[in-house]
């Protein structure tokens, strides 16, 4: 399964099946997503006590949310000094 890092700390993993990702999420933030947005966000049982949510890429708005949703990931995985280094990422 690929995985992407940062600082040694996974910020995205892509399943298998390519048709979704999974990025860091904290779970109270996830239960909002999955409830305004069933088709999109989702969370497989055996991932229900992490802080992870699955995305289904087929729907993804535009590159624009794809990216948002990356960063936001990379954000919670990066350390202070990536965070201060890149200050873009707001």
């Amino acid at each position: 399964m690929p995985t992407f890092r940062v600082a040694g700390k996974m910020f995205i993993t892509i399943p298998d099946d390519e048709t979704s990702f999974a990025v860091r999420c904290p779970i109270h933030e996830r239960q909002e997503l999955i409830a305004a947005e069933p088709e999109k966000f989702w969370v497989p049982p055996h991932e229900a006590s992490s802080s992870w949510v699955r995305v289904r890429l087929a729907q993804l708005e535009d590159l624009e949310e794809l990216r948002d949703i990356l960063v936001d990931s990379w954000k919670q995985a990066a350390p202070t000094r990536l965070l201060d280094a890149f200050p873009g990422t707001e």
